[in-house]
């Protein structure tokens, strides 16, 4: 039987055989009326609903499908790059390519087979976040509309330097990064390396991979913490999820807000943490606007509203703005973002440019 198997399937290995056949009865068993042959389907591929940056990210996508009338679906990878590909194949196979997809990429290599198989398919794509360096939109115009991401280097400067204002300029810190080939993983990582080179007075005592997970930042914070003891006067998180698992960690031993933590993407537990002083400060994207921008400009370019090939650089990759949330800001952020969702206009596709990406 399983000679058979490979025998299909080109030699497929076991483990992409069943990621293949999990996406397809996935996407198989979703009501046929969402793919009407007249209305293209807003497709969403992201990480997991689990983490409360994402789950923002899904709400403001269905806020925009919601907002325009169109079926809207969500395909999650599980942190499975092989499941995320195969989600999004099985998605274009059952639209007829009629599809407009916002997608951000498990890992950076994934970006490419996702927007080939989008281009063949005749779907339009904009990725987020994570792509190759030689991989361009304007290689597969129209299909490939746009990659957004936020300036990872800046923002990685910009928690670093305030958490060591917040620490008083000297002392030893530790920091929480994300996957070791993701694109805003390196760029942040590269931030807190240039503001370490800025200020010698910190010490940096150990940088470990939490994989943007809250349970990996738990666990690697708790035994730092064992190890270096009194000599942690700080914690850099590459992202929120980690910085609240580090800060779950402090809290079991009793240090929560005397050990400042700093982290990026302004989700709920973050921006609180801020308000309690137990967080130096977070940086958001606006996740809410990604999941609906994104496919706004996708769903634009499949209407001929703008043509792709003819917009300048900063619309096809470009840095969207970025916003600081700290102790000066938090309620009014609090007030407009968490209580409330802000209401956008999703018409307004190129607002929130703020530069083309740097080659």
């Amino acid at each position: 039987m399983i000679d058979k198997i490979n025998s299909r399937f080109g030699g497929m290995n076991r483990r992409s055989f069943l990621a293949t056949v999990a996406a397809g009865a996935t996407v198989a068993a979703l009501p046929r009326q969402l793919f009407a042959a007249d209305k293209p389907t807003l497709v969403t591929s992201i990480r997991s609903l689990s983490n409360p940056y994402h789950a923002v990210w899904k709400t403001g996508a269905e806020a925009f499908a919601s907002a325009i009338g169109l079926d809207h679906v969500t395909l999650v990878s599980e942190g499975n790059s092989e499941k995320g590909i195969a989600d999004i194949k099985a998605m274009l196979a059952k639209t007829g390519g009629n599809m407009v997809l916002n997608s951000d990429p498990n890992d950076t290599p994934d970006a490419r087979p996702i927007v080939e198989a989008c281009a063949k398919a005749g779907a339009y794509v904009v990725t987020q976040w994570n792509k190759p360096k030689d991989l361009h939109p304007k290689d597969f115009n129209p299909n490939y509309v746009s990659h957004i991401e936020f300036d990872g280097v800046s923002s990685g400067k910009q928690i670093a330097e305030i958490l060591f204002k917040s620490i008083g300029g000297s002392g030893g810190i530790i920091a929480l990064g994300g996957q070791i080939s993701n694109t805003a993983a390196i760029e942040r990582k590269k931030g807190l390396e240039d503001a370490l080179a800025a200020n010698t007075n910190i010490k940096l005592l150990d940088f470990q991979v939490a994989n943007w997970k809250s349970s990996e930042a738990y666990d690697l914070t708790g035994n730092l913490l064992t190890r270096f003891g009194d000599d942690v006067k700080g914690i850099w998180a590459a992202n929120d999820d980690m910085g609240t698992g580090a800060l779950e960690a402090l809290r079991a031993e009793n240090l929560a807000g005397q050990v400042p933590v700093v982290g990026v993407d302004g989700i709920k537990a973050a921006v609180d943490a801020v308000r309690k002083g137990e967080f130096a400060c977070t940086v958001t994207s606006d996740p809410y606007w990604q999941g609906g921008m994104g496919l706004a400009i996708g769903l634009a370019a499949l209407q001929k509203k703008f043509d792709p090939a003819k917009e300048p650089a900063d619309h096809r990759e470009f840095y969207g703005k970025a916003v600081l949330i700290a102790k000066e800001n938090v309620e009014e952020y609090y007030k407009t973002n968490i209580d409330s969702h802000p209401t956008l206009d999703w018409n307004d596709l190129w607002g929130r440019v703020t530069g083309a990406i740097r080659a």
